[in-house]
Protein backbone atom coordinates (compact mmCIF):
# COMPACT_ATOMS: atom_id res chain seq x y z
CA UNK A 1 0.00 0.00 0.00
CA UNK A 2 1.70 3.20 -1.06
CA UNK A 3 2.38 6.11 1.68
CA UNK A 4 -0.45 8.48 -0.34
CA UNK A 5 -3.38 5.52 0.28
CA UNK A 6 -2.13 5.90 4.23
CA UNK A 7 -2.25 9.65 4.37
CA UNK A 8 -5.57 9.36 2.65
CA UNK A 9 -7.19 6.94 4.84
CA UNK A 10 -5.62 8.75 8.11
CA UNK A 11 -7.40 11.51 6.82
CA UNK A 12 -10.88 9.96 6.39
CA UNK A 13 -10.64 8.58 9.42
CA UNK A 14 -9.77 11.71 11.19
CA UNK A 15 -12.69 13.63 9.42
CA UNK A 16 -15.30 10.94 10.74
CA UNK A 17 -14.19 10.87 14.10
CA UNK A 18 -14.39 15.06 14.23
CA UNK A 19 -17.65 14.76 12.57
CA UNK A 20 -20.13 16.31 15.24
CA UNK A 21 -23.72 14.27 15.77
CA UNK A 22 -25.93 17.35 13.84
CA UNK A 23 -23.66 16.18 10.84
CA UNK A 24 -23.79 12.57 11.09
CA UNK A 25 -27.88 12.52 11.59
CA UNK A 26 -27.61 14.77 8.03
CA UNK A 27 -25.66 11.88 6.77
CA UNK A 28 -28.43 9.14 7.06
CA UNK A 29 -32.25 9.39 7.55
CA UNK A 30 -32.75 6.92 10.92
CA UNK A 31 -35.46 4.69 10.39
CA UNK A 32 -38.52 5.67 12.52
CA UNK A 33 -40.53 3.53 14.67
CA UNK A 34 -43.78 4.83 16.94
CA UNK A 35 -44.77 2.71 19.08
CA UNK A 36 -48.21 4.15 21.03
CA UNK A 37 -49.45 1.82 23.81
CA UNK A 38 -52.79 1.93 24.55
CA UNK A 39 -53.74 3.58 28.19
CA UNK A 40 -50.40 2.31 29.78
CA UNK A 41 -49.48 4.73 32.79
CA UNK A 42 -46.83 6.68 33.49
CA UNK A 43 -45.91 5.04 36.84
CA UNK A 44 -45.86 1.39 34.85
CA UNK A 45 -42.58 1.63 33.87
CA UNK A 46 -39.95 1.11 36.25
CA UNK A 47 -37.64 3.36 34.79
CA UNK A 48 -40.07 6.49 35.42
CA UNK A 49 -41.32 5.52 38.94
CA UNK A 50 -38.99 3.64 40.86
CA UNK A 51 -41.89 2.70 42.92
CA UNK A 52 -43.80 0.77 40.53
CA UNK A 53 -44.08 -3.31 40.96
CA UNK A 54 -44.51 -4.90 37.43
CA UNK A 55 -41.31 -6.07 35.61
CA UNK A 56 -40.69 -3.80 32.57
CA UNK A 57 -37.43 -4.91 31.67
CA UNK A 58 -37.89 -3.49 27.78
CA UNK A 59 -39.18 -0.32 28.60
CA UNK A 60 -36.08 0.11 30.98
CA UNK A 61 -33.42 -1.13 28.42
CA UNK A 62 -35.14 1.73 25.41
CA UNK A 63 -34.54 4.06 28.37
CA UNK A 64 -30.91 3.41 29.14
CA UNK A 65 -30.07 3.32 25.40
CA UNK A 66 -32.19 6.62 25.09
CA UNK A 67 -33.80 9.57 26.68
CA UNK A 68 -36.28 9.50 28.86
CA UNK A 69 -38.94 12.65 29.35
CA UNK A 70 -40.68 13.11 32.62
CA UNK A 71 -42.90 15.93 32.11
CA UNK A 72 -44.39 15.25 28.22
CA UNK A 73 -48.35 14.45 27.85
CA UNK A 74 -50.54 14.04 24.91
CA UNK A 75 -52.61 16.46 24.40
CA UNK A 76 -55.51 14.61 25.32
CA UNK A 77 -56.42 12.43 27.96
CA UNK A 78 -58.54 9.73 25.86
CA UNK A 79 -57.91 7.93 22.99
CA UNK A 80 -58.78 9.39 19.20
CA UNK A 81 -58.02 12.90 19.72
CA UNK A 82 -54.30 12.43 20.64
CA UNK A 83 -53.61 9.52 17.56
CA UNK A 84 -54.62 12.67 15.64
CA UNK A 85 -52.00 15.00 17.12
CA UNK A 86 -49.22 12.18 16.96
CA UNK A 87 -50.02 11.93 13.06
CA UNK A 88 -50.71 16.06 12.12
CA UNK A 89 -48.59 17.80 14.85
CA UNK A 90 -51.75 19.63 15.74
CA UNK A 91 -54.17 19.84 18.70
CA UNK A 92 -57.12 17.73 18.05
CA UNK A 93 -59.72 20.20 19.18
CA UNK A 94 -59.44 22.68 16.50
CA UNK A 95 -61.15 19.90 14.83
CA UNK A 96 -64.92 19.10 14.77
CA UNK A 97 -64.24 16.58 17.46
CA UNK A 98 -64.40 18.72 20.55
CA UNK A 99 -65.27 15.76 23.09
CA UNK A 100 -65.50 11.78 23.59
CA UNK A 101 -63.90 9.67 20.83
CA UNK A 102 -64.81 8.01 17.39
CA UNK A 103 -66.19 4.59 17.01
CA UNK A 104 -64.91 1.49 15.35
CA UNK A 105 -67.75 2.78 12.14
CA UNK A 106 -66.88 6.38 12.49
CA UNK A 107 -66.25 8.43 9.47
CA UNK A 108 -62.30 9.70 9.12
CA UNK A 109 -61.68 12.32 11.14
CA UNK A 110 -58.13 13.50 9.57
CA UNK A 111 -59.09 16.05 6.85
CA UNK A 112 -58.72 15.65 3.03
CA UNK A 113 -55.51 17.59 1.97
CA UNK A 114 -53.73 17.39 5.51
CA UNK A 115 -50.55 16.68 5.71
CA UNK A 116 -49.52 13.66 8.22
CA UNK A 117 -46.32 11.83 9.78
CA UNK A 118 -46.73 9.46 6.93
CA UNK A 119 -47.30 12.00 4.19
CA UNK A 120 -44.30 14.01 5.06
CA UNK A 121 -42.14 10.91 5.24
CA UNK A 122 -43.13 8.93 2.17
CA UNK A 123 -41.72 12.84 0.41
CA UNK A 124 -38.55 12.04 2.05
CA UNK A 125 -38.41 8.40 0.25
CA UNK A 126 -39.66 6.22 3.62
CA UNK A 127 -41.78 2.96 3.45
CA UNK A 128 -44.69 3.68 5.57
CA UNK A 129 -46.92 1.00 7.21
CA UNK A 130 -49.33 1.64 10.35
CA UNK A 131 -49.35 -2.18 12.23
CA UNK A 132 -52.45 -1.90 15.09
CA UNK A 133 -55.14 -0.08 16.41
CA UNK A 134 -56.46 3.04 14.25
CA UNK A 135 -59.64 5.02 15.76
CA UNK A 136 -59.08 7.97 13.69
CA UNK A 137 -61.99 6.52 11.40
CA UNK A 138 -62.50 4.90 7.94
CA UNK A 139 -65.13 5.17 5.61
CA UNK A 140 -67.03 1.80 5.36
CA UNK A 141 -69.17 1.01 2.66
CA UNK A 142 -73.07 1.68 4.33
CA UNK A 143 -76.51 -0.44 3.53
CA UNK A 144 -78.68 1.30 1.62
CA UNK A 145 -80.72 4.19 3.62
CA UNK A 146 -78.29 3.21 6.95
CA UNK A 147 -75.77 5.69 8.77
CA UNK A 148 -73.69 5.18 11.38
CA UNK A 149 -72.56 7.97 14.34
CA UNK A 150 -69.85 10.80 13.02
CA UNK A 151 -68.36 11.76 15.77
CA UNK A 152 -69.29 9.28 18.89
CA UNK A 153 -69.33 5.36 19.30
CA UNK A 154 -72.02 3.62 17.15
CA UNK A 155 -75.15 2.39 18.48
CA UNK A 156 -76.23 -1.11 19.30
CA UNK A 157 -78.57 -0.64 16.47
CA UNK A 158 -75.83 1.15 13.74
CA UNK A 159 -73.46 -1.92 14.28
CA UNK A 160 -75.43 -3.73 10.96
CA UNK A 161 -75.21 -0.93 9.20
CA UNK A 162 -72.18 -1.10 7.24
CA UNK A 163 -71.47 -4.33 4.58
CA UNK A 164 -68.55 -5.56 5.71
CA UNK A 165 -67.54 -7.50 2.58
CA UNK A 166 -66.71 -3.98 0.54
CA UNK A 167 -63.62 -2.37 0.11
CA UNK A 168 -62.86 0.46 3.30
CA UNK A 169 -62.03 4.33 1.76
CA UNK A 170 -60.09 7.11 3.16
CA UNK A 171 -58.58 4.44 5.85
CA UNK A 172 -54.89 4.61 6.97
CA UNK A 173 -53.53 4.02 3.59
CA UNK A 174 -55.77 7.65 2.57
CA UNK A 175 -53.39 9.35 5.10
CA UNK A 176 -49.96 8.17 3.67
CA UNK A 177 -49.66 4.59 4.75
CA UNK A 178 -48.29 2.19 1.95
CA UNK A 179 -48.93 -0.73 4.19
CA UNK A 180 -51.97 -1.18 7.46
CA UNK A 181 -53.17 -4.37 9.51
CA UNK A 182 -54.96 -3.78 12.50
CA UNK A 183 -58.44 -3.05 14.01
CA UNK A 184 -60.39 -0.29 13.33
CA UNK A 185 -60.65 1.41 16.85
CA UNK A 186 -60.52 0.22 20.63
CA UNK A 187 -60.87 -3.59 21.22
CA UNK A 188 -64.18 -2.80 22.51
CA UNK A 189 -65.76 -1.51 19.61
CA UNK A 190 -67.07 -3.36 16.70
CA UNK A 191 -66.02 -4.43 14.19
CA UNK A 192 -64.42 -7.62 15.82
CA UNK A 193 -61.90 -8.92 12.84
CA UNK A 194 -58.58 -7.70 11.39
CA UNK A 195 -58.30 -5.77 8.79
CA UNK A 196 -55.54 -5.53 6.38
CA UNK A 197 -54.92 -2.10 4.08
CA UNK A 198 -58.79 -1.62 2.57
CA UNK A 199 -60.36 -5.30 3.61
CA UNK A 200 -61.24 -7.11 6.83
CA UNK A 201 -59.37 -10.00 6.61
CA UNK A 202 -62.59 -12.68 7.21
CA UNK A 203 -65.90 -11.23 7.23
CA UNK A 204 -67.69 -10.42 11.23
CA UNK A 205 -70.29 -12.91 10.42
CA UNK A 206 -70.80 -13.66 14.29
CA UNK A 207 -71.93 -12.14 16.78
CA UNK A 208 -69.63 -11.81 20.03
CA UNK A 209 -69.35 -9.99 23.39
CA UNK A 210 -66.07 -10.46 25.00
CA UNK A 211 -65.11 -9.83 28.92
CA UNK A 212 -63.73 -6.29 29.33
CA UNK A 213 -61.35 -7.82 32.43
CA UNK A 214 -59.70 -11.28 32.31
CA UNK A 215 -62.70 -13.31 34.59
CA UNK A 216 -63.84 -10.12 36.16
CA UNK A 217 -67.53 -11.39 36.25
CA UNK A 218 -68.94 -7.87 35.40
CA UNK A 219 -67.57 -5.91 32.54
CA UNK A 220 -68.73 -6.81 28.67
CA UNK A 221 -67.45 -5.11 25.17
CA UNK A 222 -70.28 -3.78 22.66
CA UNK A 223 -71.73 -6.81 20.85
CA UNK A 224 -71.62 -6.70 17.61
CA UNK A 225 -70.07 -8.34 14.19
CA UNK A 226 -67.21 -10.83 15.02
CA UNK A 227 -65.22 -12.63 12.58
CA UNK A 228 -65.00 -16.70 13.32
CA UNK A 229 -62.19 -17.30 15.71
CA UNK A 230 -61.32 -13.52 16.73
CA UNK A 231 -60.66 -13.36 20.33
CA UNK A 232 -59.18 -10.29 22.30
CA UNK A 233 -56.35 -12.43 23.59
CA UNK A 234 -54.90 -12.96 19.71
CA UNK A 235 -54.61 -9.22 18.93
CA UNK A 236 -51.40 -7.77 20.43
CA UNK A 237 -49.36 -11.60 19.75
CA UNK A 238 -51.07 -10.92 15.87
CA UNK A 239 -49.90 -7.46 15.96
CA UNK A 240 -46.51 -8.45 17.40
CA UNK A 241 -46.13 -10.94 14.84
CA UNK A 242 -46.94 -8.01 11.73
CA UNK A 243 -44.66 -5.72 13.52
CA UNK A 244 -41.39 -8.52 13.49
CA UNK A 245 -42.60 -9.57 9.68
CA UNK A 246 -42.54 -6.18 8.48
CA UNK A 247 -38.98 -5.07 9.75
CA UNK A 248 -37.75 -8.52 8.00
CA UNK A 249 -39.39 -7.44 5.02
CA UNK A 250 -38.16 -4.05 5.37
CA UNK A 251 -34.58 -5.10 7.03
CA UNK A 252 -32.43 -5.49 3.53
CA UNK A 253 -34.07 -2.10 1.72
CA UNK A 254 -32.83 -0.44 5.14
CA UNK A 255 -29.39 -1.31 5.13
CA UNK A 256 -28.95 -0.28 1.60
CA UNK A 257 -30.43 3.27 2.12
CA UNK A 258 -34.02 3.14 2.20
CA UNK A 259 -35.63 3.70 5.74
CA UNK A 260 -39.07 2.80 6.56
CA UNK A 261 -41.70 4.78 8.95
CA UNK A 262 -43.65 2.16 11.52
CA UNK A 263 -46.08 4.12 13.37
CA UNK A 264 -47.47 1.36 15.92
CA UNK A 265 -50.44 1.74 17.97
CA UNK A 266 -50.80 -1.22 20.47
CA UNK A 267 -54.00 -2.11 21.84
CA UNK A 268 -52.45 -3.12 24.76
CA UNK A 269 -52.84 -2.67 28.19
CA UNK A 270 -56.46 -1.01 27.23
CA UNK A 271 -59.62 -3.09 27.94
CA UNK A 272 -59.95 -5.60 27.50
CA UNK A 273 -57.51 -6.62 30.12
CA UNK A 274 -56.75 -10.18 28.00
CA UNK A 275 -53.50 -11.49 28.67
CA UNK A 276 -52.20 -14.79 27.15
CA UNK A 277 -52.05 -17.48 29.32
CA UNK A 278 -48.44 -17.67 28.55
CA UNK A 279 -48.79 -14.20 30.56
CA UNK A 280 -51.46 -14.75 33.03
CA UNK A 281 -50.04 -14.56 36.49
CA UNK A 282 -46.55 -13.28 35.90
CA UNK A 283 -46.55 -10.13 37.35
CA UNK A 284 -48.28 -11.15 40.93
CA UNK A 285 -50.58 -8.28 40.69
CA UNK A 286 -53.01 -9.55 38.40
CA UNK A 287 -54.80 -9.34 34.64
CA UNK A 288 -53.49 -5.91 34.42
CA UNK A 289 -49.87 -6.12 35.53
CA UNK A 290 -49.63 -9.33 33.48
CA UNK A 291 -50.58 -7.14 30.30
CA UNK A 292 -48.36 -4.55 31.06
CA UNK A 293 -45.91 -7.18 31.19
CA UNK A 294 -46.90 -8.33 27.57
CA UNK A 295 -46.90 -5.40 26.29
CA UNK A 296 -43.06 -5.12 27.16
CA UNK A 297 -42.53 -8.13 25.90
CA UNK A 298 -43.95 -6.58 22.33
CA UNK A 299 -41.63 -4.06 22.50
CA UNK A 300 -38.76 -6.46 23.42
CA UNK A 301 -39.68 -8.64 20.39
CA UNK A 302 -39.40 -5.41 18.39
CA UNK A 303 -36.01 -4.42 18.99
CA UNK A 304 -34.86 -8.08 18.47
CA UNK A 305 -36.04 -7.95 15.18
CA UNK A 306 -34.01 -4.81 14.49
CA UNK A 307 -30.81 -6.36 15.95
CA UNK A 308 -31.16 -9.21 13.87
CA UNK A 309 -31.47 -6.82 10.88
CA UNK A 310 -28.42 -5.11 12.27
CA UNK A 311 -30.59 -2.30 12.29
CA UNK A 312 -31.14 -0.92 15.44
CA UNK A 313 -28.58 1.50 15.85
CA UNK A 314 -30.07 3.31 12.48
CA UNK A 315 -33.58 3.43 14.25
CA UNK A 316 -35.34 5.97 15.86
CA UNK A 317 -37.99 4.51 18.59
CA UNK A 318 -40.51 6.63 20.04
CA UNK A 319 -42.04 4.64 23.08
CA UNK A 320 -45.44 6.14 24.86
CA UNK A 321 -48.98 6.34 25.75
CA UNK A 322 -52.16 7.59 24.09
CA UNK A 323 -53.23 8.93 27.85
CA UNK A 324 -52.93 8.00 31.38
CA UNK A 325 -53.87 4.14 33.19
CA UNK A 326 -57.75 3.83 32.64
CA UNK A 327 -59.66 3.02 36.70
CA UNK A 328 -60.34 -0.56 34.93
CA UNK A 329 -57.53 -1.57 35.86
CA UNK A 330 -58.83 -1.59 39.35
CA UNK A 331 -56.31 1.39 41.26
CA UNK A 332 -57.33 0.69 44.89
CA UNK A 333 -56.37 -3.11 44.42
CA UNK A 334 -52.78 -2.07 42.58
CA UNK A 335 -52.51 0.56 44.87
CA UNK A 336 -52.69 -1.94 47.86
CA UNK A 337 -50.10 -3.88 46.76
CA UNK A 338 -47.92 -1.16 46.36
CA UNK A 339 -48.17 -0.10 42.55
CA UNK A 340 -50.04 3.11 41.44
CA UNK A 341 -50.52 3.48 37.56
CA UNK A 342 -50.50 7.03 37.95
CA UNK A 343 -47.36 7.54 40.24
CA UNK A 344 -47.33 10.30 42.48
CA UNK A 345 -50.00 12.18 40.03
CA UNK A 346 -53.48 12.94 40.48
CA UNK A 347 -56.12 11.52 38.17
CA UNK A 348 -56.36 8.90 35.43
CA UNK A 349 -57.42 8.53 32.01
CA UNK A 350 -60.29 11.58 31.12
CA UNK A 351 -59.30 13.55 33.42
CA UNK A 352 -57.60 17.09 33.03
CA UNK A 353 -55.28 16.29 36.03
CA UNK A 354 -51.91 14.77 35.24
CA UNK A 355 -52.94 11.66 35.61
CA UNK A 356 -54.91 11.83 32.91
CA UNK A 357 -52.20 13.13 30.25
CA UNK A 358 -48.59 12.92 31.54
CA UNK A 359 -47.43 9.97 29.73
CA UNK A 360 -44.42 7.48 29.42
CA UNK A 361 -42.24 8.88 26.64
CA UNK A 362 -38.72 7.47 25.72
CA UNK A 363 -36.89 8.08 22.77
CA UNK A 364 -34.05 5.88 21.72
CA UNK A 365 -31.77 6.49 18.37
CA UNK A 366 -28.11 4.97 19.21
CA UNK A 367 -26.76 6.67 15.80
CA UNK A 368 -28.04 9.89 17.09
CA UNK A 369 -29.46 10.38 20.17
CA UNK A 370 -27.33 10.69 24.01
CA UNK A 371 -28.07 7.54 25.99
CA UNK A 372 -29.07 6.91 29.71
CA UNK A 373 -30.07 10.43 29.84
CA UNK A 374 -33.34 12.12 31.72
CA UNK A 375 -34.87 14.95 30.50
CA UNK A 376 -37.51 17.58 32.44
CA UNK A 377 -38.17 19.51 28.89
CA UNK A 378 -41.91 20.04 28.64
CA UNK A 379 -43.00 18.05 25.59
CA UNK A 380 -46.28 16.68 24.16
CA UNK A 381 -46.82 13.96 21.72
CA UNK A 382 -47.69 16.38 19.05
CA UNK A 383 -43.60 17.18 18.96
CA UNK A 384 -42.94 13.91 17.64
CA UNK A 385 -43.90 15.28 14.28
CA UNK A 386 -41.80 18.24 14.00
CA UNK A 387 -38.84 16.37 15.84
CA UNK A 388 -38.94 14.05 12.43
CA UNK A 389 -39.30 16.92 10.11
CA UNK A 390 -36.05 18.06 11.67
CA UNK A 391 -34.54 14.86 11.63
CA UNK A 392 -35.19 14.23 7.80
CA UNK A 393 -34.91 18.08 6.26
CA UNK A 394 -38.44 18.28 6.00
CA UNK A 395 -40.36 21.67 5.34
CA UNK A 396 -43.56 22.35 7.39
CA UNK A 397 -45.65 24.52 5.75
CA UNK A 398 -47.99 27.10 7.68
CA UNK A 399 -51.17 24.75 7.64
CA UNK A 400 -49.46 21.77 8.76
CA UNK A 401 -48.15 20.58 12.61
CA UNK A 402 -49.23 23.87 13.66
CA UNK A 403 -48.84 22.94 17.44
CA UNK A 404 -45.44 20.46 17.36
CA UNK A 405 -42.25 21.76 18.17
CA UNK A 406 -39.14 20.11 17.59
CA UNK A 407 -37.15 18.15 20.42
CA UNK A 408 -34.21 17.06 18.80
CA UNK A 409 -31.65 18.84 20.62
CA UNK A 410 -33.22 17.32 23.68
CA UNK A 411 -32.04 14.03 22.33
CA UNK A 412 -28.51 15.23 20.91
CA UNK A 413 -27.86 17.74 23.74
CA UNK A 414 -26.74 20.53 20.72
CA UNK A 415 -28.95 23.30 20.93
CA UNK A 416 -30.12 24.97 17.64
CA UNK A 417 -30.02 28.22 16.82
CA UNK A 418 -33.27 29.85 15.73
CA UNK A 419 -35.16 26.75 16.91
CA UNK A 420 -38.57 27.80 18.33
CA UNK A 421 -39.37 25.88 21.86
CA UNK A 422 -42.46 24.50 23.09
CA UNK A 423 -42.80 26.78 26.23
CA UNK A 424 -46.71 25.58 26.85
CA UNK A 425 -48.99 23.31 26.16
CA UNK A 426 -52.90 22.81 26.13
CA UNK A 427 -54.32 19.49 27.32
CA UNK A 428 -58.35 18.46 26.27
CA UNK A 429 -60.50 16.09 28.88
CA UNK A 430 -63.07 13.36 27.29
CA UNK A 431 -65.69 16.04 28.20
CA UNK A 432 -64.34 18.83 26.34
CA UNK A 433 -62.53 20.84 29.42
CA UNK A 434 -59.72 22.46 28.73
CA UNK A 435 -56.46 23.03 30.56
CA UNK A 436 -53.22 25.18 29.74
CA UNK A 437 -49.87 25.10 31.49
CA UNK A 438 -46.93 27.72 31.42
CA UNK A 439 -43.90 26.62 33.41
CA UNK A 440 -44.72 25.63 36.86
CA UNK A 441 -48.60 27.10 36.45
CA UNK A 442 -51.36 25.04 35.33
CA UNK A 443 -54.75 26.36 35.06
CA UNK A 444 -57.77 24.38 34.38
CA UNK A 445 -60.81 26.19 32.77
CA UNK A 446 -63.80 23.58 34.95
CA UNK A 447 -63.62 23.14 38.59
CA UNK A 448 -64.06 19.16 37.95
CA UNK A 449 -62.07 16.49 36.67
CA UNK A 450 -63.13 16.98 33.38
CA UNK A 451 -63.27 13.07 33.40
CA UNK A 452 -63.88 10.25 35.22
CA UNK A 453 -62.15 11.02 38.91
CA UNK A 454 -63.59 12.93 41.73
CA UNK A 455 -64.55 15.06 41.88
CA UNK A 456 -66.71 14.23 38.25
CA UNK A 457 -68.59 16.69 36.08
CA UNK A 458 -72.42 17.11 37.10
CA UNK A 459 -71.70 15.78 40.33
CA UNK A 460 -72.84 17.72 43.42
CA UNK A 461 -69.48 17.88 44.70
CA UNK A 462 -68.12 19.70 41.42
CA UNK A 463 -71.31 22.50 41.47
CA UNK A 464 -69.99 24.00 44.54
CA UNK A 465 -66.27 24.29 43.89
CA UNK A 466 -64.97 27.15 41.55
CA UNK A 467 -65.15 27.27 38.37
CA UNK A 468 -61.35 27.43 37.69
CA UNK A 469 -58.55 25.64 39.18
CA UNK A 470 -54.83 26.74 39.13
CA UNK A 471 -52.02 24.76 40.51
CA UNK A 472 -48.22 25.54 40.97
CA UNK A 473 -46.89 22.23 39.95
CA UNK A 474 -43.24 22.53 41.18
CA UNK A 475 -45.00 23.50 44.95
CA UNK A 476 -48.22 20.87 44.51
CA UNK A 477 -47.41 18.24 41.71
CA UNK A 478 -50.37 16.33 43.14
CA UNK A 479 -52.89 19.37 42.24
CA UNK A 480 -54.11 19.30 45.68
CA UNK A 481 -54.76 22.94 45.94
CA UNK A 482 -56.22 25.17 43.86
CA UNK A 483 -55.00 28.87 44.12
CA UNK A 484 -56.72 30.34 41.55
CA UNK A 485 -58.14 32.99 44.07
CA UNK A 486 -54.82 34.00 45.32
CA UNK A 487 -53.02 34.59 41.52
CA UNK A 488 -55.58 36.42 39.73
CA UNK A 489 -52.43 37.83 37.49
CA UNK A 490 -51.42 34.64 36.52
CA UNK A 491 -55.30 33.46 35.87
CA UNK A 492 -55.79 36.48 33.09
CA UNK A 493 -52.26 35.60 31.89
CA UNK A 494 -53.12 32.20 31.22
CA UNK A 495 -56.84 32.70 29.98
CA UNK A 496 -55.46 35.44 27.65
CA UNK A 497 -52.76 32.78 26.57
CA UNK A 498 -55.47 30.76 25.89
CA UNK A 499 -57.82 33.10 23.86
CA UNK A 500 -54.55 33.65 21.59
CA UNK A 501 -53.75 29.71 20.95
CA UNK A 502 -57.80 29.57 19.78
CA UNK A 503 -57.68 32.68 17.88
CA UNK A 504 -54.61 32.18 15.91
CA UNK A 505 -55.12 28.34 15.15
CA UNK A 506 -51.52 27.37 15.82
CA UNK A 507 -49.17 27.15 19.04
CA UNK A 508 -45.95 27.35 17.03
CA UNK A 509 -44.55 30.91 14.45
CA UNK A 510 -46.01 30.95 11.37
CA UNK A 511 -49.05 32.55 9.62
CA UNK A 512 -52.59 32.31 11.30
CA UNK A 513 -54.88 29.28 10.46
CA UNK A 514 -58.15 28.63 11.21
CA UNK A 515 -60.16 26.02 13.61
CA UNK A 516 -62.44 23.70 12.00
CA UNK A 517 -65.20 25.19 14.25
CA UNK A 518 -65.63 27.76 17.03
CA UNK A 519 -63.49 26.91 19.63
CA UNK A 520 -65.28 27.85 23.18
CA UNK A 521 -62.24 26.98 25.64
CA UNK A 522 -64.62 28.48 28.70
CA UNK A 523 -66.59 25.98 30.04
CA UNK A 524 -70.03 26.66 31.08
CA UNK A 525 -71.55 27.02 34.22
CA UNK A 526 -72.40 23.25 35.33
CA UNK A 527 -75.69 22.37 34.93
CA UNK A 528 -78.03 22.12 37.80
CA UNK A 529 -78.05 19.35 39.75
CA UNK A 530 -81.37 17.74 39.51
CA UNK A 531 -81.82 18.51 35.90
CA UNK A 532 -79.12 16.59 35.37
CA UNK A 533 -80.47 13.99 37.22
CA UNK A 534 -83.44 13.85 35.34
CA UNK A 535 -81.93 14.48 32.05
CA UNK A 536 -78.55 12.63 31.96
CA UNK A 537 -77.20 15.79 30.06
CA UNK A 538 -73.60 17.55 31.21
CA UNK A 539 -72.97 14.05 34.14
CA UNK A 540 -70.99 11.50 33.49
CA UNK A 541 -72.40 7.89 34.78
CA UNK A 542 -71.54 7.13 38.28
CA UNK A 543 -69.32 3.95 37.98
CA UNK A 544 -66.06 4.69 36.58
CA UNK A 545 -65.16 1.39 35.78
CA UNK A 546 -67.99 1.75 33.00
CA UNK A 547 -66.00 3.88 30.94
CA UNK A 548 -68.60 4.63 28.90
CA UNK A 549 -66.90 6.72 26.74
CA UNK A 550 -64.04 4.57 25.24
Amino acid sequence: MSNRLLQVIALLITVVAATPASQAIEAKNPNIIVVLCDDLGFGDLRCLNPEGKIATPNFDRLASEGVAFTDAHSGSSVCTPTRYGVLTGRYAWRTKLQSFVLGGLSPRLIEPGRETMATMLKSKGYNTACIGKWHLGMNWKLLPGKDVSELTIETPEQVHNVDYSAPITDGPNAVGFDYYFGISASLDMVPYCFIENDRVTALPTEEQEFPLFHERPTGKTRKGPTAPGFTTQSVLPELTKKTVEYIAQKGADARGGKPFYLYLPLNSPHTPVAPTSEWLGKSGLGPYGDFVMQTDDALGQLMAALDKEQIRRDTLIVLTSDNGCSPQADFPGLIKQGHNPSAHFRGNKADVYDGGHRVPFIVSWPAGARAGVKSDRLTCLTDIYATCADIVKAPIADDAAEDSFSFLSALTGERVAGQPERTSIVHHSINGSFVIREGNWKLAFCGDSGGWSNPRPGSGAADELPPLQLFDMAADPNERKNVQAEHSDVVAKLTAQMAKLVDDGRSTPGAPQANAVAVEFRKPAAPNKATSRATGKGKVPENPLANPFE
